[in-house]
């Protein structure tokens, strides 16, 4: 080989070099890790501000590579024409087909690919300053490219401009489903964080005890037998009621009626429980959970009343309730106890669960993994209501969500019990 040949194989092996540069930059550079940037940004770091610079305008960073990446490419592929047809002759354009076929496919593609995705990253960081200076130099040509791409597709109806994206939230929800289908997040911190998430798309009627649950005192019983009721409560605060149930006049806190207690020397009779009670606070069912939350940080008070358009009760909500959708149930000492397996679920041998009717469709979805819609109806017993179009007997059995539902116990017109079991 003459020395001319010699230096033409050199090069080549120079632009293949390049489109090993230029192949391994756009996967790191795309498959970089958003946040990660975000947050090295912040610290001052100028490489990572560099990867947030070029990502930013896809477009311009794409539209370089990839004419940089093409023009190598080229290049390198006419030069070993040039050089095996001057050794075999005209089979040498068969010869340096193949041979530049397996050369780029192996290390210009591959190979630079996988090492990105194996730590994109610090790939990224290390590529940003020559790519920028690759995405300035380029230009006018990507610019001019961008132009051509934009007027073809609004040939075809399509505009560039109005791209679909993925709002934050379900990215960070999707992360969440993949890394723990992935076994790298835990069924826990998945659901905690899924439960934060759902905050801004809950009203507090989905997260309220309903006033048949609700433990309220009639505030024109003696007094002594209203502070026992107080004191062998599991609650701290109970609403008052006066005449009718729903006709809630005031909440009656377990703390001041002890104090109330020791300040008539423990003398029930002599206690005004008007003094004592304090205000009820009343709030639209339609409230955001997420709105309440910081209306119940604002106010230093840990529940409400939820009423309905109309004006009647329908439940209350608690600062407790909240927290429960973001960290699962929260039981203490003075809880009642649970007879039944936790939570009101039990799992029978053939693989079916008895489940109280009343519990929120969230929390079975959340404590087994489920995905029972939720958006006609709060508890098992709507849906299987919905589903039957009328209040099931004992015995009843529908079928829906890929679910089999069978009543077990119905008290008064309410399903309490119900066997679900799984349709395979």
């Amino acid at each position: 080989m003459t020395v001319s040949l010699w230096l033409t194989s050199a090069g080549i092996i120079v632009l293949l070099a390049m489109s090993f540069f230029f192949s391994g930059s756009e996967t790191a550079l795309t498959a970089a890790s958003r946040a990660r940037m975000h947050q090295l940004a912040r610290s001052g770091d100028k490489r990572a501000i560099l990867v947030e610079s070029l990502t930013r305008e896809k477009e311009r960073l794409i539209g370089a590579i990839l004419l940089g990446n093409n023009v190598v490419n080229i290049l390198a592929s006419t030069l070993a024409a040039s050089v095996l047809i001057a050794l075999f002759g005209e089979a040498g354009i068969a010869y340096a087909t193949i041979a530049m076929t397996a050369a780029v496919v192996i290390f210009s593609e591959v190979l630079p690919k996988t090492l990105a995705l194996m730590r994109p990253d610090s790939f990224a960081l290390a590529v940003a300053p020559v790519i920028r200076v690759v995405v300035v130099v380029f230009a006018p040509v990507t610019l001019a490219v961008q132009a051509i791409v934009n007027f073809i597709l609004k040939r075809f109806g399509l505009d560039a401009a109005h791209v679909s994206a993925v709002s934050g939230h379900d990215e960070i929800r999707g992360t969440l489903d993949l890394l723990h289908s992935e076994g790298e997040v835990v069924k826990g911190d998945r659901d905690m964080m899924g439960g934060l998430l759902d905050l801004k798309d809950l009203a507090v009627s989905d997260v309220m005890v309903h006033r048949t649950q609700m433990t309220a005192l009639d505030v024109r019983q003696p007094v002594d037998d209203l502070v026992r009721a107080v004191l062998e409560s599991a609650y701290t605060r109970i609403p008052l009621y006066e005449g009718e149930s729903d006709n809630i006049v005031g909440i009656l806190h377990a703390k001041d009626v002890l104090r109330a207690l020791m300040a008539a020397n423990g003398d029930a009779s002599q206690l005004d429980i008007a003094r004592i009670m304090a205000k009820p606070w009343f709030i639209p069912q339609s409230t955001s959970v997420q709105v309440q939350l910081a209306a119940f940080l604002k106010r230093h008070s840990h529940m409400a009343l939820v009423l309905d358009e109309y004006g009647v009760l329908e439940g209350l909500v608690t600062l407790e309730d909240i927290i429960e959708e973001i960290v699962g149930d929260i039981s203490d000492e003075h809880d009642e106890p649970d007879d039944e397996a936790v939570f009101g679920i039990r799992k029978n041998a053939d693989g079916s669960y008895e489940i109280d009717a009343s519990i929120a469709i969230r929390d079975i979805n959340r404590l087994l993994d489920w995905n029972l819609p939720d958006d006609h109806a709060n508890t098992v017993a709507g849906i299987v209501i919905t589903a039957a179009k009328l209040i099931p007997e004992p015995g009843h059995e529908v079928s829906a969500h890929g679910f089999r539902f069978l009543v077990l116990e119905r008290e008064r017109q309410r399903v309490s019990r119900v066997r679900i079991e799984p349709l395979a």
